[in-house]
C-alpha cells in the first residue's frame, strides 16, 4: 500500500489503535486535528506524471515493483472485503475481518522504504510478526478438522467461495511481488511472504469450507 497521493494514508495506522493515537498520526501529516485530516486536498498533479510517494515522502514511479506490491496487497484487501460483504457465515466474515486489519500492518511497512524502517519502527508501527502468521495457521488447523477436499476444486460453485478463490489467487500474485522485492534486497522482512504464503491456503480451505455448508444444507 503506497501513499499515493497521500490518499492511503489513513491505512498506515492499525485498526486496533487508531482512536488511541490518531492525534499523533494527524499531526504528523500537517494536521491539526482530525476535521483538519479530513478535508486535506489530495494533490493530484505528481500522480498526473506517474509519480506518487512512498511512507516519509520517498517519491517513485508508479510502475516501481514495490508499488507494485503494494497495489497488489491492496486489491487483495478488497477482494477479501468483498468476500467478506458476500458470505452468510459469521465464522468467514469475523476471520476476515481479522486478515483484513493484518493487511493493512502489511501494507504499510511494504510502503515503507528499506532505509526508512528504523524511523517506522520508532514511529510505532507493527512490522509482520510471526504471531500474524501463526492465527492463520491456527485457522489452517481448526478448518483441516472438517475432512476438506484435497486436490484440485472448480472456482465457482457458490458466489462466497468463488469470492474466496479470487481473492486467493490474488493473495497468491501480491506474494510473488514482494518475493520480487525480497530478491533486489528491497524487502527486509520474511515474513511478510510467510504471511501471504499461509493466507493463500486459507482463502483456499475457507473456500471448500463454504462449499462443503452450501451442499450439507441441500
Amino acid at each position: 500500500m503506497a501513499v499515493e497521493d497521500e490518499q492511503y494514508v489513513w491505512l498506515l495506522v492499525s485498526l486496533s489503535d487508531f482512536t488511541a493515537s490518531a492525534g499523533k498520526k494527524f499531526l504528523r501529516w500537517g494536521c491539526a486535528n482530525e476535521m483538519d485530516f479530513c478535508q486535506m486536498k489530495k494533490p493530484t498533479k505528481p500522480g498526473d506524471a506517474g509519480m506518487t510517494r512512498l511512507m516519509y515522502g520517498r517519491q517513485v514511479t508508479k510502475a516501481h515493483p514495490r508499488l507494485e506490491a503494494c497495489g497488489c496487497v491492496d486489491e487483495l484487501n478488497a477482494a477479501i472485503g468483498l468476500a467478506r460483504a458476500i458470505t452468510q457465515h459469521e465464522f468467514v466474515r469475523s476471520t476476515l475481518l481479522g486478515i483484513q486489519a493484518d493487511l493493512v500492518i502489511l501494507m504499510g511497512e511494504l510502503a515503507t522504504a528499506v532505509e526508512d524502517l528504523p524511523r517506522y519502527i520508532q514511529d510505532g508501527f507493527s512490522p509482520v510478526t510471526p504471531e500474524m502468521t501463526a492465527k492463520l495457521e491456527a485457522v489452517i488447523s481448526e478448518l483441516e478438522q472438517a475432512e476438506l477436499p484435497k486436490g484440485w476444486a472448480m472456482p465457482g460453485e457458490t458466489p462466497d467461495s468463488a469470492s474466496l478463490d479470487l481473492a486467493r489467487t490474488i493473495c497468491r500474485r501480491a506474494e510473488r511481488r514482494a518475493v520480487v522485492l525480497a530478491e533486489a534486497t528491497q524487502l527486509k522482512n520474511p515474513e511478510i511472504i510467510a504471511y501471504l504464503n499461509r493466507l493463500s491456503e486459507l482463502l483456499w480451505k475457507l473456500a471448500r469450507w463454504v462449499e462443503m455448508q452450501s451442499c450439507a444444507r441441500t
